[in-house]
């Protein structure tokens, strides 16, 4: 069985559809995606529908957008209950903070550059979550990046002359929802300097004690240097070991299924959780 864990729809920031997405699964020989969209569920019932049709089971997950000592921490959170009341309200915050925090970020490019906010919203379609991507993406429209990548190096990632922090609970707290939620939580991309600051592994243990249940080793932005002494800690906590591609169609170079889940994680993941795993 081979299952992406990591993925991502135009439900948030990805270049492909729930369908698409669906249909992209297939003809990479997988048998089942997590699809895991930024601080969103909107894409959740479009993929489902494609269940029967591909073949393709889906897990359904969020990335949430939490905080650690002022570190931003991506956390998948997985088949926990949609109807939760904290989850729900997590989602509703964050959808307003992105886009403050987009708007404001488009007023500091513009003092610049000629870009618009109508630019951006060319480019958000029917997203359900605004991000720095749709930035991105209108600088491209509008030539003063080659492609996304570029936009992000020289001009949206932290540190860079536009970049702002936006509202993010305490990843804790987050790990602490998706469980009370029965869902099962899993540490994205934890050794991807090139990302942001990193947490320090010594993190794990904090973590593992509020109930994280894994995390995502094999990952296309994961430092090989790090692999090790993650793997080593993720070991000695019991945690399971993920591998995903955290696939956003043209919007970045990782190729889906390029990593996968080990069969045996999946069955514990699942296990005991509010939603199962949708196959036909």
């Amino acid at each position: 069985m081979r299952v992406d864990t990591h993925t991502h729809s135009t439900a948030s920031d990805s270049t492909v559809s729930p369908t698409a997405l669906m249909d992209e699964a297939r003809a990479a020989g997988l048998d089942g995606i997590g699809l895991t969209d930024h601080d969103t569920m909107a894409g959740w019932d479009e993929a489902a529908a494609m269940v029967a049709q591909t073949g393709v089971a889906l897990i359904r997950g969020v990335e949430f957008s939490t905080r650690y000592h002022g570190i931003t921490v991506h956390m998948l959170g997985y088949l926990f209950d949609p109807s939760d009341a904290r989850i729900r309200e997590h989602i509703a915050k964050m959808r307003t903070a992105r886009v403050d925090r987009a708007r404001t970020m488009v007023e500091r490019i513009s003092a610049d550059f000629p870009l618009t906010w109508a630019d951006v919203e060319e480019q958000i379609g029917d997203a359900q979550v605004v991000g720095r991507p749709h930035i991105a993406d209108a600088m491209v429209a509008k030539g003063f990046a080659a492609d996304r990548s570029e936009a992000f190096e020289r001009f949206l990632k932290p540190g860079g002359p536009y970049f702002i922090h936006y509202y993010a609970p305490e990843t804790t707290d987050v790990i602490g929802w998706i469980n009370e939620a029965h869902g099962k939580a899993v540490f994205a991309h934890p050794a991807a300097p090139q990302r942001s600051r990193m947490v320090p592994f010594a993190a794990l243990d904090e973590f593992a004690a509020a109930g994280l249940f894994g995390v995502e080793i094999d990952h296309p932005e994961n430092d090989g240097r790090y692999i090790p002494e993650l793997t080593a800690r993720a070991q000695r906590l019991g945690l399971a070991r993920f591998g995903a591609s955290d696939y956003h169609g043209a919007g970045k170079p990782n190729r889906l299924g390029e990593y996968v889940t080990a069969p045996e994680i999946l069955e514990d993941l699942v296990a005991g959780t509010y939603l199962e795993v949708l196959h036909e």
